[in-house]
C-alpha cells in the first residue's frame, strides 16, 4: 500500500483529510492491507511470518468491527457494504 492509496482510503471513509484514527478508517486500510496479504499468500505458500501477520490483522479488524458495531449500527452495516465484508 502506498501513499497515494492510503491518503485516497482517508479522504473517502474519514471525517477530514487528516482522520486516520477513527474506526471507519482503520478498518478500511486494514482490509486494503489484507486483501494485498491475501494476494502474496496465493504465490507464497510457506510464508508463515506473514500468515501470522495477516490472521493478527484480521483479529484487529474484528475487534474494529465489533466497537463499530456497538457504537454505530447503521455506520457498520453502511462500512461493510462499501468494503464488500460478509458476502
Amino acid at each position: 500500500m502506498n501513499l497515494k492509496n492510503k491518503s485516497e482510503i482517508v479522504t473517502k471513509f474519514g471525517a477530514s483529510e487528516k482522520d486516520t484514527g477513527s474506526a471507519r478508517v482503520q478498518i478500511a486500510l486494514m482490509t486494503q492491507k489484507i486483501s494485498e496479504l491475501t494476494e502474496h499468500l496465493k504465490n507464497n505458500k510457506k510464508d508463515f511470518a506473514t500468515k501470522r501477520g495477516l490472521l493478527m490483522l484480521v483479529g484487529k479488524r474484528k475487534r474494529l468491527l465489533s466497537y463499530l458495531k456497538s457504537q454505530d449500527l447503521e455506520g457498520y452495516r453502511s462500512l461493510l457494504k462499501e468494503l464488500n465484508i460478509r458476502g
